[in-house]
C-alpha cells in the first residue's frame, strides 16, 4: 500500500509529465533516447529551498548536479570529484557553477560556533560525527575569515569553494588541455528569488 505522502509526490508528478508533454509531445521520448548534454554543472547547498532547475528555469537535461550541506568543495570527497571528472571530461560541461545562499543553515552554524566560541558546529552532536567533521572546514574558514555577519561568511563561502575548484586536478588539467571551462560564483537569495553573480569567475576560452 501506498503511502499517503508519496502517493501525493507520484499524482503531482503525473500531473507534470502531462504538462510537460502537453507542451512538448517528444520531450520524454527525446530525454530517454539521446545522451545527456548539460551545459552546466551546479555544486550547490542540499537546502531544500534552493532546487537548482527550478530557479534557473531549467528544464531536465540542462544541469549536472552535485549538493552537498553547505556547497562545499573537498579534496578528500570522492563523490564531489567524481561528479566534477564525469562533468568536465566526459559531459564536456563548459560551466561549473558554485551557489551559496542566504540564510544557509551549515553557514550559520558555522559563523555561531567561531562567535560562541564552541568546540563543534552543531551541538548535541559529537565531534566526530559526521554532519561535524562535514562543517569542520567550514567553521575554519569562518575563524580564519572573521566574517562581520552570516550573508558576508555565505559570500566568502562562495568564493573559498571557488578556489578549491580551481585548484582541483580537473580544473587545472582541463585548463592546461586548453579545454574551454569556465568556474562561476553565484548567491541564491531566499528572500527575492533572485541569483547574484559575485563576479569571480575564471575561465579559459
Amino acid at each position: 500500500m501506498t503511502h499517503s505522502v508519496i502517493a501525493h509526490l507520484l499524482s503531482a508528478n503525473a500531473k507534470w509529465a502531462e504538462s510537460v508533454i502537453a507542451e512538448d509531445p517528444d520531450f520524454f521520448i527525446r530525454s530517454a533516447r539521446d545522451p545527456q548534454a548539460p551545459e552546466f554543472l551546479w555544486i550547490g547547498c542540499s537546502d531544500s529551498r534552493v532546487p537548482e532547475t527550478l530557479i534557473t528555469g531549467s528544464k531536465p537535461g540542462d544541469i549536472f548536479v552535485n549538493r552537498n550541506i553547505g556547497n562545499q568543495v573537498r579534496f578528500d570527497d570522492d563523490n564531489m570529484l567524481a561528479v566534477l571528472t564525469y562533468a568536465v571530461e566526459h559531459l564536456d560541461v563548459k560551466h561549473v557553477i558554485i551557489c551559496g545562499h542566504t540564510e544557509c543553515g551549515a553557514v550559520k552554524a558555522a559563523f555561531d560556533s567561531v562567535a560562541s566560541e564552541s568546540p563543534v558546529p552543531v551541538r548535541g552532536h559529537p565531534a566526530d560525527s559526521p554532519l561535524n567533521r562535514w562543517l569542520f572546514p567550514l567553521t575554519a574558514l569562518a575563524a580564519e575569515l572573521q566574517a562581520p555577519s552570516v550573508p558576508v561568511l555565505v559570500q566568502e563561502n562562495v568564493k573559498a569553494q571557488l578556489n578549491k575548484l580551481i585548484h582541483t586536478e580537473v580544473i587545472r588539467d582541463a585548463w592546461q588541455k586548453k579545454k574551454e571551462v569556465w568556474v562561476h560564483g553565484l548567491v541564491y537569495d531566499l528572500a527575492t528569488g533572485r541569483l547574484r553573480d559575485l563576479g569571480i569567475s575564471q575561465g579559459r576560452e
